[in-house]
């Protein structure tokens, strides 16, 4: 394979079924559709944390969060574990980022060449408030996220035109510079996080039209698995969605940001061809984590289905397939050895402890006899959560509660859990053995709490924590905090 340059670009909280190109019935997103049908799309890819801070260390580093110890929205990568940004700024490489990376604090070393307007953790210490494992506290975020839905601008919308507008300006003016070895340029979006505030031009093609509510969202229709309950109690949204017209507008804010975010990505795309570079950039497509979109009453991250642990990928380029389809289950941890061999670095001459396989290979064809994981250790949970797909199985393990486990191919909706059939019992030992061979689930569970129970004393304890409110989401680059 020729090495190539590399644009990889991140969105935050992109529910993978939220795309034309995966089949949804309402939403537009015609330049990521494009991208995809010049391209090669995963379908059944995993983040290795179902929420923004661990999902981007373990996307940074290529491992997963057992196997690096950023458990949590108050424990951010350090740029003490070696990324894809530092192996190639050691061997010559320009790696660029602009926007959202979700890290410490601005003055560590991540490793790019250079971070332009990047967004980091609030002080430093991020959501405190997720360090408490037990006896959760009611959190005020989802007041944030009915209020604000409807159409207008916020701070991440703003935000994100200065993304995109700062990555147009390197492509036309940093790219073109003479260099021996391929670029890596890092664009990442915070659409279709919350607040659930759209652009006008966007919101008002999804409201009016006969949205349908989300999937099993009646109360007596909701799963009520005890970590699910944790996390509907913790975050308490029937507070604050109270009526149908107040989900259908938080639904359309979510698809007016998505199609916003597609508009984005569109505009660097056609920089990206203007400046005649197309032919010579491999893409990277991807979100951090997806969205339960009020399914199963809930909204946010923190789960394990299919909308939330899942994302979308797709992949386009010069080095990649055109127009396929790919099922077989990957992770962000091979985003590592893929953008890595796609400018030319050899992954095996770096690897350590890395479990990721590049996507060049799988999509070539490539089957790896392999279990991929996603984990769990953060807000509104009193126990970790452990995912993996087994085939057509995905098996979801908590130390305290009960296994769930879906059959995909016939129940692709996660509705039916089968982790309380007897009938099932072989099926859940397998899958339970494939999860060992990845991580010791409640070693890691021990592991992380205790680093929580460290982090929560340093800073004063739950009462003083608790005192200091819910913020709800990182505020942008020179806006201010805003509490509940």
């Amino acid at each position: 394979m020729k090495p190539a340059n590399f644009l990889v670009i991140m969105s935050d909280e992109h529910n993978p079924k939220v795309l034309g190109s995966a089949g949804h019935p309402i939403i537009e997103t015609p330049n990521l559709d494009a991208l995809a049908a010049r391209g090669t799309n995963f379908t059944n890819t995993y983040t290795t944390s179902p929420v923004c801070i661990p999902a981007r260390a373990g996307f940074a580093c290529g491992k997963y969060i057992n196997q690096i110890g950023f458990w949590d929205n108050a424990d951010a990568y350090d740029g003490s574990i070696p990324s894809w940004h530092h192996i190639l700024r050691e061997r010559g490489y320009k790696v660029s980022s602009i926007g959202k990376l979700h890290f410490r604090k601005p003055d560590e070393d991540h490793g790019f060449t250079e971070e332009q307007i990047p967004m980091h953790i609030l002080g430093g210490k991020g959501d405190l408030m997720g360090l408490i494992r037990d006896d959760l506290p009611k959190r005020g975020g989802a007041k944030k996220m009915a209020a604000l839905a409807g159409p207008g601008e916020s701070q991440y919308t703003f935000y994100d035109k200065e993304i995109c507008s700062k990555a147009q300006i390197w492509l036309h003016e940093e790219a073109e510079k003479e260099s021996d070895k391929p670029w890596v340029l890092f664009v990442s979006f915070v659409a279709p996080h919350f607040p659930l505030t759209a652009p006008p031009e966007h919101y008002y093609k999804y409201w009016g039209k006969d949205l349908p509510m989300p999937r099993l969202y009646a109360r007596e229709d909701r799963p009520m698995h005890p970590y699910l309950e944790d996390y509907r109690n913790s975050f308490c949204y029937d507070d604050y969605f109270e009526n149908p017209n107040q989900v259908k507008r938080a639904l359309a804010g979510y698809f007016g940001l998505v199609s916003y975010l597609d508009e984005n990505i569109g505009k660097i795309l056609k920089t990206l061809n203007e400046v005649g570079l197309s032919d010579t950039t491999n893409i990277i497509y991807t979100s951090d984590h997806g969205d339960n979109l009020g399914a199963r009453g809930l909204w946010g991250k923190s789960t394990m289905f299919e909308e939330i642990a899942g994302v979308p990928l797709i992949m386009a380029g010069p080095s990649v397939p055109k127009g396929l389809r790919i099922s077989t289950p990957v992770s962000h941890i091979d985003c590592f050895p893929t953008i890595l061999e796609g400018v030319g670095v050899d992954f095996n001459a770096v690897k350590d402890g890395h479990l990721g396989v590049s996507l060049f290979e799988i999509a070539d064809g490539y089957k790896p006899d392999r279990t991929v994981l996603s984990e769990y250790h953060g807000m509104g949970s009193t126990t970790g959560a452990f995912a993996i797909r087994n085939g057509k199985w995905k098996y979801v393990y908590y130390p305290k509660y009960p296994a769930q486990l879906f059959d995909l191919e016939v129940d692709p909706d996660e509705i039916n859990d089968l982790g309380a059939d007897p009938t099932y019992s072989n099926i859940l030992i397998e899958c339970h053995q494939k999860l060992c061979s990845v991580c010791d689930p409640n070693e890691t569970d021990r592991r992380a709490k205790a680093r929580q129970a460290k982090n929560l004393s340093a800073n004063g304890g739950r009462e003083a924590v608790i005192a200091i409110g819910d913020i709800g989401f990182t505020p942008a680059p020179g806006a201010a905090a805003d509490f509940l």
